[in-house]
């Protein structure tokens, strides 16, 4: 009988249980410890694997559930608090590295220079294939000058791409005149903006022309650019025409490429709630070597199968190549990460 090749499930979150503990103590937002705590294969890591049965060929890289350490505690705390998730994933890799061949390293970002020490140790001694940022650290945004050493290290000096979370709570309103957002809108639609807003900000600050080997994952196949992508690429084109308080006339002409080349830079993954006509969008934007397979098991209404199962479906529901399909599943999440692995 032959073999299934390998599946690369690239975004999934786990939460060990040292870090849901320091989660309980430091953090007060009632609603999301509720959902980390009763989702139980974010903790339950045995019974994760059980559940894994279900699909021999996926294997998951492992990345920490919200929130990252700067929304627990201060700069002080923050480095033992990355410390100890690095430390409990990259256990978790060693005890079923069958199941979960690497983790991706969760940084302190409210205190820079231990983000360097910390990403230089999970890397280089634990064996971390990258780092994840949220789309905002505390609510700043990422082009901000503070946080250029950290994607400058980890592209120039590790060579190793950044997972990139939305990270927007429900204390981010939807209108002026509220003071949080309602129906969890704040979550269904805004982690989608908040990605695109990410993504643009990167985009016009000139980062890419800094940082051209940067490799960005973003999660939800690119939240809402590839969908938007004709009114991203004709009304940015047109940049400054409708700001008359800053000048933004110079940007384009420093910009060595139009702006929407630069947003095709990104990568894209596959978590679109199993919707195959969303992921033709993203692999019409992204084009088949710029897309990832990924569940983000286990935040499905099925407690982690769901979005595993749907995602493939979600794959072979289109009508793609077999070399297309093995780009989507394994192939450009090796090549990001520098690894290799048996496909059988």
């Amino acid at each position: 009988m032959p073999v299934t090749p390998i599946k690369i499930d690239i975004y999934n979150h786990v939460m060990p249980p040292r870090y849901l503990e320091a989660l309980k103590v430091h953090f007060k937002d009632p609603g999301l410890l509720k959902r980390m705590t009763n989702l139980r294969m974010l903790w339950d890591l045995p019974g994760r694997v059980e559940m894994l049965g279900q699909w021999p060929e996926v294997r998951q890289v492992l990345t920490l559930g919200l929130p990252p350490p700067e929304l627990l505690a201060g700069p002080d705390q923050t480095p033992d608090l990355a410390r100890m998730a690095n430390d409990d994933m990259a256990g978790i890799c060693a005890q079923w590295p069958d199941k979960f061949p690497a983790f991706v390293a969760q940084l302190p970002m409210n205190n820079i220079p231990a983000a360097l020490e910390e990403m230089d140790r999970a890397i280089g001694d634990l064996g971390a294939r990258g780092i994840q940022l949220g789309t905002n650290i505390a609510g700043r945004p990422l082009d901000e000058d503070e946080f250029f050493p950290v994607l400058e290290r980890v592209t120039n000096h590790h060579g190793l791409p950044i997972w990139m979370h939305p990270v927007r709570p429900a204390t981010f309103a939807d209108y002026r005149t509220e003071e949080k957002s309602k129906y969890e809108i704040w979550q269904v639609l805004g982690w989608p903006y908040e990605t695109s807003v990410a993504m643009a900000r990167i985009v016009f600050s000139g980062i890419y022309d800094k940082l051209p080997e940067m490799r960005i994952i973003t999660h939800h196949c690119g939240g809402m650019i590839p969908y938007f992508a004709g009114r991203c690429e004709t009304l940015w084109a047109q940049l400054g025409s409708r700001t008359a308080d800053e000048d933004y006339s110079q940007i384009l002409k420093r910009m060595s490429k139009p702006p929407i080349e630069y947003f095709k830079m990104f990568y894209g993954d596959t978590v679109l709630g199993g919707s195959a006509s969303a992921l033709r969008c993203g692999l019409d934007f992204f084009g088949a070597d710029h897309v990832v397979f990924a569940s983000d098991c286990p935040f499905d209404p099925e407690g982690g199968p769901m979005f595993i199962r749907e995602g493939i479906r979600s794959v072979e529901d289109l009508d793609l190549t077999e070399a297309e399909k093995n780009k989507i599943y394994r192939d450009n999440a090796l090549r990001l990460m520098k690894m290799s692995m048996e496909t059988g």
